[in-house]
């Protein structure tokens, strides 16, 4: 039976790619999340009156990837700073944030941020917050499997 997380770090479309690559991963969906209004669109989410971030569902089996290893690639696949001019600072609706569906995904959340804060692997101090898993509304069909769709799986820079 397959487990789930859902993240946010950037312009879906890249983080969805690269989830989409790991061994493990049995299927993703883009959507919104963390805002106030019901069933938001893009158009509604870009215009920052929605509260919603640009977030990844991530569905794995736990047999081959679990959630710490999930969460290490989520790191790996955007700059969890502000202090350069990455997709995370462009807009509201890119913010780097982990829902945690769970305590024990919330436990490891924790000491996997802290982890990564401490590493020293960044020039400025990590932006990334936990916040408890909402709603997660799935982004209109055109936005899912984007990269698969357009063929730009062979891109470098995956989520701007």
């Amino acid at each position: 039976m397959g487990e789930t997380a859902i993240l946010a770090g950037g312009c879906f479309w890249g983080m969805e790619s690269r989830f989409q690559r790991l061994a493990g991963v049995l299927d993703t969906e883009v959507g919104y999340t963390g805002g106030f209004l019901e069933d938001p669109t893009y158009r509604q989410v870009c215009q920052d009156i929605t509260g919603h971030v640009e977030a990844v569902k991530v569905d794995y089996d736990p047999a081959v990837i679990n959630y710490r290893a999930i969460l290490e690639a989520f790191f790996s696949f955007h700059d969890p700073t502000l202090c350069r001019d990455n997709c995370t600072s462009q807009s509201s609706q890119y913010g780097s944030i982990i829902f945690p569906l769970n305590e024990e995904q919330k436990l490891i959340a924790r000491a996997v941020l802290d982890e990564i804060s401490a590493s020293g692997e960044y020039d400025c101090a990590v932006d990334t917050i936990i916040q408890p898993a909402t709603m997660f509304y799935p982004a209109e069909e055109y936005h899912q499997d984007y990269y698969k769709k357009h063929h730009l799986e062979d891109l470098d820079d995956l989520t701007c």
